[in-house]
């Protein structure tokens, strides 16, 4: 039998002028470890300096669905303990479920 393919998030954000290295810092440093201790898998991230973007890769293959354990990691104390609101940092975010075919 075929293994059905693997949904990710293909996500982009564009960040505010000035921002995009310490987005970058504060992406590593706040979001990338809790998102692991929530079951999350990032599998890669990039910057497009020319259009101040901020572009990554995440996943999730854990009980329930990506959607379920987003907003449990968004609703969970450690999140609200970062201090990080994305808002101070990002003008525009957009995500793209996709699915791994090869």
């Amino acid at each position: 039998m075929k293994e059905a393919p693997e949904i990710m998030q293909l996500r982009t954000y564009t960040v505010r002028d000035g921002l995009l290295d310490e987005w970058v810092e504060r992406w590593r440093s706040d979001v990338v470890p809790l998102r692991r201790k929530w079951g999350f898998e990032i599998g890669g991230a990039w910057v497009n300096r020319e259009r101040n973007q901020f572009v990554w890769l995440i996943s999730y293959k854990g009980p329930g669905t990506f959607e379920e354990r987003n907003a449990q990691y968004w609703a969970s104390p450690e999140r609200k303990a970062a201090g990080l609101d994305p808002d101070d940092y990002l003008l525009h975010t957009e995500d793209r479920t996709v699915e791994q075919h090869y």
